[in-house]
């Protein structure tokens, strides 16, 4: 079970408000299979027909020994700096069009919805449409919003709705900070950008107690956690030296950061195996950022590798994103 996949539709609509965002995406036909992504008269990025095609998709999900896949836009197309009307257009269209590829895949895909989080009743809204009237099984929000980080207290509303709803939220990295440090072409921001946000995105949780205020949320973190891992012994020993933040975490940074779901994706058994001894084997699932270039190929094989134990195995190949999808199973664990 993948928790982390992308979808985009085959054909975005026009811009029905006036005047028309300069962001609103458009398409364009690269050849046969491939479309470039429009934004603000560019081509922000050329993607495969994998990207709305279901049965493409389930083809690749076979070779990849996936079962199934939960969905989510691709993270630009969250939109919060759009104009919050407009937005809500928008990701009203996308979810919609994700409905529709996940009934023609009859129960192999799964959709985590998008929802204007730059309005908060706007946001509030398309979540429970999404997860009462579509069916799907959470949401996908960025690693911060405008950049502001989501355990900010402003996001407080939207966590507490998510736990009532039962709603799985998935964390991604978008429009990471530290961009102006980076050295060379663009494709560094995927590689090296998105970790350092969805680490400080992870640790805005833990410093806010946001998982001690809503136990039963279930919130996930693409890219293994990020930087997560490396920042959480500091933020331990930080507890313990300093009062101010002794008194600001309730609850040890790292049995909150167990309390988390993180995805696997790290491309590197060793990392695999390190994030696992620090989060716990019941809290990492599959994460393959599919269809786009830059994905783990081999998820199962590389679970397999880092960890020898089958029951450890079967919870990281299925039962973790299991819980946090909160779906029922008809698979078979490892003998």
């Amino acid at each position: 079970m993948d928790i982390h996949a992308h979808v985009i539709p085959e054909n975005f609509p026009r811009c029905v408000r006036t005047p028309e965002p300069t962001s609103w995406p458009s398409m364009t036909e690269a050849d046969a299979c491939h479309r470039h992504v429009m934004i603000a008269g560019k081509t922000y990025r050329t993607v495969s027909d994998r990207c709305w095609s279901v049965p493409k998709r389930i083809a690749d999900m076979e070779a990849m020994g996936l079962g199934l896949q939960a969905v989510s836009p691709m993270p630009e197309l969250l939109s919060y700096w759009m104009d919050a009307s407009a937005a809500d257009d928008l990701l009203r269209y996308i979810n919609d069009q994700t409905a529709e590829m996940t009934a023609e895949a009859q129960g192999r895909l799964v959709g985590l919805a998008a929802v204007p989080l730059q309005d908060m009743d706007r946001a509030l809204r398309e979540m429970e449409r999404a997860v009462r009237q579509l069916g799907f099984a959470g949401v996908e929000i960025g690693s911060n919003v405008n950049g502001r980080p989501v355990g900010a207290p402003e996001f407080d509303a939207f966590f507490e709705a998510a736990e009532e709803l039962g709603a799985a939220v998935f964390v991604h990295a978008l429009r990471p900070a530290g961009m102006e440090r980076l050295v060379g072409p663009a494709p560094l921001q995927q590689v090296l950008a998105y970790p350092g946000d969805v680490g400080l995105a992870a640790a805005s949780v833990i410093t806010t107690n946001l998982i001690v205020r809503r136990p039963k949320l279930r919130i996930a973190f693409s890219h293994g956690g990020g930087t997560l891992g490396m920042l959480l012994p500091r933020l331990a020993e930080g507890r313990r030296v300093f009062p101010a933040l002794e008194t600001l975490m309730e609850v040890s940074p790292v049995e909150q950061a167990r309390r988390l779901f993180y995805d696997a994706l790290v491309y590197d058994a060793p990392a695999l195996r390190y994030l696992v001894e620090l989060f716990g084997d019941t809290q990492v699932m599959v994460g393959t950022d599919h269809p786009f270039n830059f994905h783990d190929r081999t998820p199962v094989g590389r679970i397999r590798e880092a960890l020898a134990d089958p029951a450890a195995q079967d919870r990281l190949l299925f039962g973790n994103a299991a819980r946090f999808l909160d779906c029922k199973l008809d698979v078979e664990p490892s003998p």
